[in-house]
């Protein structure tokens, strides 16, 4: 096994769990209390650097004097255990003057030390990325962070089968919070017990509150012309929080979102885009071409005539949130969110019945 890792999660949940899996397999029944050391390094990028919030375990004399902190427990010989494990939370952090003496480490790590980085979210130092790349970390992370996925592999864990229906409503009801399927599988284990079979209605009652859902499933929503259920996904991405977004989105995250959706869709509103590989190509040629070829139907769809109204919708949404209009931020994209679904609708329906692409004028 390699003497360098690198735990990577987009969601904190699942990062922990990944960070604690990985821990328990380096340790191998080793104790903790002799055999590993934890330090987390501050957030002081862009901003003040205030040292009175630096976590537990961050050391004296600011970065400096955390990083000799970290490199004298690596390079430490292991105490009454087999091996050492020295765990860096938030490496990313590190500022770039600070990182040569750990590149340095990683040439020539010491073999009975597991120096494990974990992520928190930002840009690795460019020399320190190299280094780790020099030294063969072991990437460690969960398979995958879809929420059936995660709830799949965590139910056979547990030694419970659920059924289509019940999979499919966890699915759809924790959205993208799949961190939170561990504490639901643990619950349903401890209610129903291993080896139980779960329906949907012995699921339901534990769900709790609904999680986030991806941003595109809003204009999904509004593009299939169906105001009840674009409004429901609105509220719930104005309501809903995961442990990777503390905070709900705000109307002017929505509209923003919004705005990139119709500047992609303006972008093949043109008479010499007439394929998909055209469509794919004018939207950046990056990636599968199943968006390109969506946001083509869509287009054609609403016509020229239709984006213009989009687009007048959306301005004038932009200037009511901004102050223009007495009305709550809520009710300013409720309003536009239903407003752009309706002649979605409108545009879907007449396309139909045409029985033909409209024309552009």
């Amino acid at each position: 096994m390699s003497s360098v890792h690198v735990v990577r999660a987009s969601d904190p949940l699942l990062r922990v769990d990944a960070l604690d899996r990985l821990v328990t397999e380096l340790l191998d029944g080793d104790d903790r209390s002799f055999a590993l050391e934890d330090f987390t390094i501050a957030n002081r990028r862009g901003g003040d650097g205030d040292v009175d919030d630096r976590p537990s375990g961050s050391g004296e004399g600011g970065e400096g004097g955390l990083i000799a902190a970290i490199l004298n427990a690596a390079q430490s010989p292991p105490f009454m255990t087999a091996r050492r494990v020295v765990v860096v939370r938030d490496y990313e952090q590190i500022p770039t003057a600070e990182v040569a003496p750990i590149v340095a480490y990683l040439a020539d790590p010491l073999d009975t030390t597991a120096l494990v980085f974990v992520g928190g979210g930002g840009r690795v130092p460019k020399a320190l990325a190299d280094g780790l790349k020099q030294a063969g970390a072991e990437t460690v992370g969960p398979d995958s962070e879809k929420t059936v996925d995660v709830l799949a592999q965590a139910a056979e864990k547990a030694g419970l089968t659920l059924r289509p229906e019940a999979s499919a409503l966890v699915g759809a009801h924790l959205g993208d919070d799949a961190g939170r399927v561990g504490g639901l599988v643990d619950l349903l284990a401890g209610t129903y017990g291993s080896g139980a079979i779960l329906g949907a209605d012995e699921v339901e009652a534990y769900l709790g509150e609904v999680g986030s859902v991806p941003v595109w499933q809003l204009t999904n929503r509004i593009e299939e012309g169906e105001v009840a259920a674009a409004l429901a996904t609105l509220h719930r991405m104005l309501s809903a929080t995961t442990a990777r977004d503390p905070k709900p989105m705000h109307p002017l995250q929505v509209i923003n979102l919004l705005h990139g959706r119709y500047r992609k869709l303006l972008r093949l509103d043109d008479p010499g885009i007439a394929t998909v590989d055209q469509a794919h190509a004018a939207l950046g040629g990056k990636g599968s071409s199943f968006p390109a070829k969506k946001g083509l139907e869509v287009t054609r769809s609403l016509g020229t005539d239709g984006l213009r109204k989009a687009i007048d919708l959306l301005h004038q949404a932009d200037l009511d949130l901004k102050g223009s209009s007495a009305l709550p931020p809520g009710t300013v994209i409720e309003v536009l969110v239903a407003r752009l679904t309706g002649l979605a609708g409108r545009s879907r329906r007449g396309s139909r019945g045409r029985g033909s692409t409209p024309t552009r004028r």
